[in-house]
């Protein structure tokens, strides 16, 4: 029901919608009409009808402040907000969005203009909360009857395919994906999880498809574990100065799997690849010096410590239990973290622990002095000292006659020149920064309690570690 009335020479309107608070000018509010008498007893019946709530001064100012609001950080051309209503009891703002007159639609398909076909029937889009207030667009989708394409569905800026999101709403909640789980995203702003998954999905494939690799100057190469058993995911990274990101997911440990890696950024990008952190896993070395004719492998230097203090541990077991067999003191008893952790880490009580210990002439103790020799390794800067040093320290071990010294001797041995580019490339890249990657895609993992399918778990990981493109917009939400 519309009424109308006269003020100063000026028509006015009050409408009123059956489940729709009535929004009314001011001077109704406090009581002035400026109406005939039988208009206005006519609208006083009208509005008894109408409950007056404590918010009505707010409310009749909505229309206005919420148009404003996205007339400023979310206008698009060729379209106008035209109405917008609180629904019922529910926290819902809908707004009514309708296009300009005489401005065409764009084809969803060729993206070109092209005149209207006819309407479809009204499509929501959820758009980002406003103070707890779910918002929601109505539109009427056009159909485009371009030359080229048929008779299409239009495009619109606000959205994408057939997403019930906005594609605001989808970077808002994509932004929060990276802070919280996907579970937390979706309650905190009381939506579902698959919106949340829908929202990533969209903004990591934006990413990939408008990402812009350029020249690659080094990269680091590892693998995690993912899932019961032995389910790797090999991890490709960029870490140089400035550009520290992931590059790249395969399933699997295999040859197979990180030949897919050299297939995407093609030959020319794999031969300018100038530094290379890896383990020693005999196929990386051989894909990487296949791909790669023109860089420097380095070898993980946490690896290398991990397999020394692998083979230290070895010694230690074998003679304590040794020990106990023969009748002797277990004096390596709970003395495995005093031999494994450096001097400068360990506890007090594990200090007197290892006071004790090196006070007996036993294989454990022995490999124990050469593995904290081997540290100086690291610290000179020339290639060609580094090298003198390695040679005479493995000469050293392979007269000790512990066996699992001699075995990591030999695998020092069969990787010397790649241990050696670790100085060739002036110490500037080392595994230190695949490692805190690693540990932060670990970290992603857990916090997410594990996915179901391997998709999620490359979804998540390129969102998280990828850095990738967003689509950009007028207007920051977060």
């Amino acid at each position: 029901m519309v009424n109308r009335y006269s003020r100063n020479g000026l028509r006015n309107l009050t409408s009123l919608r059956p489940g729709v608070i009535s929004i009314s000018s001011p001077a109704q509010l406090l009581g002035q009409p400026s109406m005939s008498g039988q208009n206005w007893s006519s609208l006083q019946a009208s509005l008894s009808s109408v409950t007056i709530i404590p918010l009505l001064p707010f409310l009749i100012s909505l229309d206005m402040l919420i148009t404003r609001l996205l007339n400023e950080c979310y206008h698009f051309p060729g379209f106008v907000y035209k109405n917008t209503r609180l629904t019922g009891n529910k926290k819902v703002v809908e707004v009514d969005v309708r296009e300009r007159i005489r401005s065409k639609p764009i084809c969803s398909v060729c993206h070109e203009p092209g005149p209207c076909y006819d309407h479809l029937s009204c499509r929501r889009f959820e758009f980002i909360p406003i103070w707890g207030f779910a918002v929601f667009f109505l539109y009427c989708m056009r159909r485009v009857n371009c030359p080229t394409c048929g008779v299409k569905v239009e495009e619109v800026p606000w959205g994408t395919g057939k997403h019930t999101l906005c594609n605001a709403y989808m970077l808002h909640l994509a932004h929060w994906a990276r802070k919280l789980s996907w579970k937390e995203t979706a309650e905190s702003f009381h939506t579902s999880w698959d919106k949340v998954v829908q929202s990533v999905q969209y903004v990591v494939k934006w990413g990939l498809e408008h990402r812009k690799l350029g020249t690659i100057r080094a990269i680091g190469v590892d693998e995690i574990q993912y899932g019961n058993g032995h389910q790797y995911v090999t991890l490709v990274y960029q870490i140089e100065a400035g550009c520290i990101r992931l590059l790249w997911i395969g399933k699997e440990r295999t040859m197979e799997s990180f030949e897919k890696f050299f297939t995407l950024i093609g030959k020319e990008l794999a031969e300018k690849i100038e530094f290379v952190c890896s383990d020693m896993w005999k196929p990386y070395l051989t894909l990487i010096e296949k791909h790669c004719t023109n860089a420097l492998n380095i070898l993980d230097r946490f690896h290398v410590v991990a397999k020394l203090n692998k083979a230290l541990d070895e010694v230690r077991a074998s003679e304590a239990k040794k020990m106990v067999q023969d009748g002797y003191e277990p004096v390596l008893k709970k003395s495995r973290w005093c031999l494994l952790k450096k001097p400068e880490n360990l506890t007090d009580h594990q200090r007197v622990k290892l006071r004790d210990v090196l006070r007996y002439n036993l294989k454990s103790v022995r490999a124990y002095l050469y593995k904290e020799d081997f540290q100086r390794f690291w610290e000179y800067e020339s290639p060609v000292w580094a090298g003198k040093f390695l040679d005479q320290w493995c000469n050293d071990v392979m007269r000790s006659k512990i066996d699992p010294l001699k075995k990591f001797v030999g695998t020092l041995r069969n990787h010397r020149e790649l241990l050696l580019n670790y100085f060739r490339a002036k110490k500037a890249f080392s595994s230190g920064v695949v490692e805190g990657l690693n540990n932060k895609a670990k970290v992603t993992m857990r916090k997410a309690y594990g996915y179901k399918t391997y998709e999620m778990l490359e979804l998540s990981l390129y969102h998280v570690l990828g850095k990738l493109p967003e689509p950009q917009l007028n207007h920051r939400f977060f």
